[in-house]
């Protein structure tokens, strides 16, 4: 009989353990967990399939000896170690910093002003708040070859107003041939391109602000820059630190602009990270170590993204 009984027991365990397991779930998740893992698992199929598998691939790769049409060599973290002391990687990385946070902080100004220029009372204020988002909302593409026009050194509108109809230099200037412009072009042209961006989601902030608090700054006494500085700025505070990180992560990710522009050039005056990953990749045909210079920056990205997310769930808390 005690033979019998033992499994008879075990078994009577484990539904017990089986029961408490499900009164667990049910307390964690909710009565209808079944229902709610039968319509999430699609969608973490789905990110599993287009985001962790790419993503754990793209790692192993950069841990190999890829070429194009070969199969991949495990060297560790070979591909890292070198780039690390790459005169060329080196160099990208400046120039991705000096791109970004130059082209981010003229943004941020002119953005700024933009936006108190279209809280203010002035006329047709509709029509130049469109005018104004034309270079957001125009194509990248377009906008990089209309400025690979202007910036012609034969046939550049900017050299002929300078030159011709102006007269304020003696002859045209190689916007984009000349190491000592060409960066200051294609951070010109991402500004244009991105501060309304800055300007559109600044004046949305300030349209937020209480008028009740400006009026009792004027009736203290409170000049317009002081009203700014203590209503203004607070008031879009969270905008700000959101906009910026934002943009830091679209503008150090920015290929098409330089690409377009310099391809680079000259003589990797403007080699961003995007464009040395492509030429190491498609050029080079190296894909291993193009995916290790790709994922090289991802540590301060990721921590910029952390800092975003923990600023928009206090936005959202507020």
């Amino acid at each position: 009989m005690s033979t019998r009984a033992a499994p008879l027991q075990a078994k009577a365990q484990l539904r017990g353990r089986g029961r408490a397991a499900v009164v667990g779930l049910e307390r964690l998740l909710g009565p209808d967990y079944r229902m709610g893992i039968l319509f999430v698992s699609p969608i973490v199929l789905l990110v599993l399939a287009l985001v962790a598998y790419p993503f754990c691939y793209a790692v192993y790769l950069s841990m190999t000896r890829k070429y194009v049409g070969l199969p991949p060599v495990w060297v560790g973290l070979d591909n890292y170690v070198k780039i690390t002391w790459d005169g060329f990687f080196q160099r990208a990385v400046a120039n991705s910093f000096i791109f970004t946070f130059g082209s981010v902080g003229v943004k941020l100004v002119l953005g700024m002003a933009m936006a108190l220029v279209l809280t203010s009372e002035i006329r047709w204020r509709s029509f130049w708040t469109g005018v104004l988002l034309i270079p957001w909302v125009a194509p990248t593409v377009v906008s990089a070859l209309n400025f690979l026009w202007i910036f012609d050194y034969s046939l550049g509108v900017l050299n002929y107003l300078l030159v011709r109809v102006f007269r304020l230099l003696p002859q045209g200037v190689g916007w984009l041939s000349e190491p000592g412009t060409a960066m200051a072009s294609v951070i010109g042209v991402n500004i244009w391109r991105g501060f309304p961006f800055f300007g559109i989601s600044f004046l949305a902030g300030m349209k937020a602000i209480p008028g009740e608090l400006y009026e009792a700054a004027a009736v203290d006494g409170a000049t317009a820059l002081q009203r700014f500085r203590h209503v203004t700025l607070p008031g879009v505070k969270n905008i700000v630190i959101i906009v910026v990180l934002l943009s830091t992560i679209w503008t150090f990710n920015d290929f098409q602009i330089v690409y377009i522009l310099t391809r680079g050039g000259p003589g990797g005056a403007t080699q961003v990270l995007p464009v040395f990953t492509y030429e190491i990749a498609f050029g080079a045909q190296r894909l291993g170590e193009a995916i290790a210079v790709a994922l090289y920056m991802l540590p301060a990205l990721a921590v910029v993204i952390i800092v975003l997310a923990r600023y928009m769930r206090r936005g959202r808390a507020k």
